[in-house]
């Protein structure tokens, strides 16, 4: 297993994932050096073509316990440090979301505020039976400013969205399964195990191209109406017919083996 050091965070790579941990303790806040140190520590990800899909998680007993609320004082009775406060850090959760391999929040513990709203611009999010997740800004006369506003309706539905940003509620990681705000809660002591399945089983077992044409057609089609949602599909499909990797995978069906992608 291969490491490597950012502001604030650890790199591992294995099977083709590239294993993203936050590490600043107590909480693992998002200061701006911790979000400097993701961007960095994602953009050197996305370049590694041998790395298919990324997993973030926290290191210790916190995910991401939310923005580093001291550093809000700097930009006291100044709208526009503030509005560069959001923007900086709606970047990467832009780019993250964006991001043509597949992303997976494995979320450990505390996910409240801009911990939320980094596991939401996660593709897939899994978490810990006894996490806490929600969105408490309101409690300092502030709402989500790192895209939660946004997307916490969008992965749920307005009402639950509203309800959950208006009262800060906390969720346990099985409550948030069943409102659909992470795919799976399982007890603490086996997420990483099943992070690790989930990853590798899509890594080890998908061409880099039918993945990256999935997410493509998935976000940009969300992101239109369904008429234009459909030409999309088509296009991403057709593109992969152009593929080495497509053609091994029908006739491996055809031979009745397992295909053989070469990434």
């Amino acid at each position: 297993m291969e490491t490597k050091e950012f502001s604030n965070i650890n790199l591992s790579t294995e099977n083709g994932i590239g294993y993203i941990t936050i590490d600043s303790p107590p909480a693992n806040t998002l200061s701006t050096t911790t979000i400097s140190g993701l961007s960095e520590c994602f953009n050197y990800v996305e370049a590694d073509q041998s790395i298919k899909v990324i997993v973030i998680t926290g290191k210790g007993k916190m995910f991401v316990a939310g923005a580093d609320i001291k550093e809000f004082t700097d930009a006291f009775h100044d709208e526009e440090k503030g509005k560069k406060l959001s923007q900086d850090a709606q970047a990467v959760m832009n780019t993250i979301e964006s991001s043509k391999k597949l992303v997976i929040a494995s979320i450990n513990g505390a996910c409240l505020g801009g911990g939320l709203e980094l596991a939401m611009s996660c593709h897939l999010r899994i978490a810990a039976n006894e996490a806490k997740l929600g969105q408490p800004e309101l409690n300092l006369g502030l709402i989500p400013g790192f895209g939660g506003t946004q997307r916490l309706p969008r992965i749920t539905n307005k009402a639950k969205a509203l309800e959950l940003i208006l009262t800060g509620q906390f969720l346990s990681g099985e409550e948030a399964e069943k409102i659909g705000l992470v795919n799976k809660s399982v007890p603490l002591t086996e997420l990483m195990n099943e992070t690790k399945k989930l990853a590798e089983s899509i890594a080890l077992n998908k061409s880099s191209e039918s993945i990256k044409a999935t997410i493509t057609a998935v976000n940009e089609g969300m992101a239109t109406t369904l008429e234009k949602g459909l030409e999309i599909e088509s296009e991403q499909w057709a593109q992969l017919f152009k593929t080495e990797n497509m053609i091994e995978g029908v006739n491996a069906f055809m031979e009745k083996r397992k295909p053989t992608f070469k990434d």
